[in-house]
């Protein structure tokens, strides 16, 4: 509201920012979807060239805040207890899981850390940040408004847009700037925003499992790699003709050396040198067939993943990290090593290799329910 001051009126601060009510309604909508997005997006970024869609995420962020200061100012009256309704009971609850994901973030951002149960601060938030959505469709059944009027709002509002995205970037860089000032941890992180754990020090990197992911420890005597699919010559290859980084056996000597940062979505990073098996020098062996375009390496659990096949051949099935046997816990006899890949696509206990021409449709949806039938 306007302030009055001695006969004059002044004119609230905010008020020279705030855009018109379906506006701000409208935008943060828009909001939550480029959030969503790029959040969604960012679990698959794992080269720097990616990093935008990282740095757009956090502008967006900061824009909500606004956005919701805004919206919140208008109808904190209606909020009270004792005006509650059922569907306001529902813009309530949007409201804590929006500042809660928002809350989350920036508290990541900053170099905090919250663990509630198994999960750390920035799985709470990715957590929250996906439950957003769920509840704004729940808000939208009742409180819908056409965005016709939104989108005929003049000159005036789209400078106070163009303010709010500036003077969100400008927050964006002044927490990266505070970060270093204050030396948080904030301050060191990759550009995905995982924090180094374990670098160069063998088997100590954190452990994490995607969903139910738990399989007994596997008996080498009896383990094999298959490989399988459009290759000439598919095999089933074992520990002995291996040799499991010990001895050269034909074309398929395990020492090969990659050093490669094993970035995982739950917001840890850890560099390491692995050696292994050069999966290059497998296909060699195998001869894909012309038509082959995938790659697909499947653990014991039934997790799979797959990769292009030139972006195949400079991937590394590891045996061994900083020069220690892998344990069973970090994928042993056999992980993945996809250099610029997201930590979850590192497939752990791999025991088949499948050589395609189309990409498995299935293996997004058995990425989610692997490991329940072991």
């Amino acid at each position: 509201m306007p302030l009055r001051t001695k006969g004059r009126i002044v004119v609230n601060p905010l008020e020279r920012l705030e855009p018109p009510p379906r506006v701000v309604d409208w935008s943060l909508a828009v909001a939550v979807a480029i959030l969503v997005g790029t959040g969604l997006y960012s679990l698959v970024v794992g080269e720097a060239s990616g990093a935008w869609v990282l740095d757009v995420h956090a502008i967006a962020a900061f824009a909500l805040v606004a956005l919701l200061v805004f919206k919140l100012r208008r109808v904190s009256a209606r909020l009270r207890p004792d005006s509650l309704t059922r569907v306001r009971a529902v813009s309530v609850l949007l409201a804590v899981t929006s500042l809660g994901a928002l809350g989350t973030g920036l508290w990541w951002a900053f170099g905090g850390s919250v663990s509630v149960g198994p999960w750390g601060l920035l799985m709470v938030h990715m957590t929250l940040g996906v439950a957003v959505p769920v509840v704004l469709l729940w808000h939208l059944r009742h409180r819908y408004h056409s965005p016709g009027d939104a989108t005929h709002q003049g000159r005036r509002t789209a400078l106070r847009y163009a303010a709010l995205v500036g003077l969100s970037a400008l927050a964006w860089r002044g927490q990266r700037a505070a970060n270093d000032l204050l030396d948080t941890a904030g301050s060191d992180r990759r550009f995905t925003g995982s924090r180094e754990e374990g670098s160069g020090d063998g088997n100590t990197f954190p452990v994490t499992s995607w969903v139910a992911d738990d399989p007994d420890p596997i008996d080498t005597d009896s383990w094999t790699l298959q490989v399988t699919g459009l290759v000439e010559n598919s095999g089933v290859f074992g520990v002995d003709d291996l040799g499991l980084g010990d001895e050269q056996v034909g074309d398929l000597a395990t020492d090969a050396h990659q050093r490669a940062v094993l970035d995982c979505t739950s917001g840890w990073y850890s560099d390491h040198e692995w050696r292994g098996l050069a999966v290059g020098d497998l296909l060699d062996t195998v001869g894909p067939r012309g038509s082959a375009r995938w790659v697909q390496f499947r653990s014991v659990t039934g997790y799979r993943w797959s990769l292009p096949v030139e972006e195949a051949r400079g991937a590394l099935l590891a045996t061994q990290v900083d020069g220690e046997q892998l344990s069973h816990d970090h994928g042993f006899p056999m992980r993945l090593v996809a250099p610029g890949r997201r930590g979850f696509q590192w497939v752990k206990w791999v025991t088949e290799i499948r050589v395609t021409k189309r990409r498995d449709a299935s293996e997004t949806v058995a990425i989610f329910v692997s490991g329940f039938e072991e």
